[in-house]
């Protein structure tokens, strides 16, 4: 899982925003403003149903990382957590 769901950044992060545009999904930010130092952004292959290839993005490593646990899920309420 992306460590950018606990963190204090996330929803400034230029990386993360990179994240929720390959998985299509809604910005929590529009314009982010805080590039992080040296993200480590780990790409997987994955099967998916149907024969068809999918991509997932992830970050693993971040310098910029900041300890905030639950901050994803606190600035979206009731939202299932991104895979």
């Amino acid at each position: 899982m992306c460590i950018c769901v606990d963190c204090r950044w996330v929803d400034r992060c230029q990386a993360y925003h990179a994240v929720e545009r390959q998985h299509g999904v809604a910005h929590l930010n529009v314009a982010p403003d805080l590039e992080p130092q040296n993200p480590r952004i780990h790409i997987s292959v994955i099967d998916l149903p149907e024969g068809v290839t999918g991509v997932e993005w992830d970050v693993r490593n971040c310098g910029s990382f900041l300890l905030d646990h639950g901050r994803w899920k606190r600035l979206c309420p009731g939202q299932e957590l991104p895979r």
